[in-house]
């Protein structure tokens, strides 16, 4: 069963022009005739990051200059997250005519989402950047640790968009589920709040995944190392997660055309 998951990954990443063709068109296709085009994301981004950031930052009583990094990159990689997971859920269902009518790899679907998102976040990263040029960063040797830390966060996202798209196929109703658990999730995960906040319901950060995807991908950029334990449980995650990915991939991939 995961052979058969793993011939259809390789052939996927091989068709990597078709995706990557089909995820830019799609991003063309829902700015298209406008003026800024697909930067109208990073408009409404910078508007909500400067919104939240100052309001929330009065509230919790955060200095700027080291709460606007920090809640800009929460919530452009948050952003990340829970698109790829939101829209994964729907590859297959959205693609239900290209799978019925053409023999090609099933995941090259899951794929396209991941890719269109990535596009999305070199947009959005535009307000990172300025933000961290602008109040600069307490270390700046940590940044090449986001790299490893991106590919890590990409990898657990994927994963997830993989089971999800799977099962939505079969189940309509998952992809509201999904999309309520993360509007959970987004509350429960420290995003608009420090990790080191909560100190009653500490274990809520503790023993939320999340929030450890969340530190290997934001510590390097606000010039903070994140733990050893951050990297294993995010390798972990991936490692696990990829194999019950693959598995459950193999195991009902071919009923992916009929469910559709």
């Amino acid at each position: 069963m995961i052979t058969t998951a793993i011939n259809d990954l390789r052939e996927s990443i091989a068709s990597w022009r078709l995706w990557t063709l089909l995820g830019w068109l799609e991003i063309r296709q829902r700015y298209a005739r406008s003026r800024f085009g697909p930067f109208w994301l990073t408009i409404s981004m910078a508007v909500m990051i400067g919104s939240i950031g100052v309001v929330y930052g009065t509230l919790f009583g955060q200095k700027l200059r080291d709460y606007l990094p920090f809640i800009s990159i929460s919530l452009v990689m948050w952003g990340l997250f829970a698109q790829t997971v939101s829209e994964g859920a729907t590859a297959y269902i959205n693609s239900a005519n290209y799978i019925r009518q053409a023999a090609t790899p099933k995941l090259i679907y899951i794929l396209q989402v991941v890719w269109r998102n990535l596009v999305i976040l070199c947009h959005n990263f535009i307000i990172v950047i300025c933000l961290l040029a602008v109040f600069g960063t307490k270390d700046w040797w940590t940044l090449p640790l986001f790299i490893p830390g991106l590919l890590l966060f990409v990898l657990n996202a994927t994963w997830v968009a993989m089971i999800t798209g799977l099962l939505a196929a079969r189940f309509r109703d998952l992809p509201q589920i999904v999309n309520a658990l993360l509007q959970v999730a987004f509350y429960i995960t420290p995003i608009v709040y420090r990790p080191n906040s909560l100190t009653r319901f500490s274990w809520v950060v503790h023993f939320n995944p999340l929030s450890y995807l969340l530190n290997i991908v934001r510590q390097p950029l606000i010039g903070e190392v994140p733990t050893p334990t951050t990297w294993g449980i995010c390798l972990c995650m991936a490692v696990v997660g990829w194999a019950a990915a693959l598995l459950f991939t193999g195991r009902y991939i071919k009923r992916i055309a009929y469910w559709v």
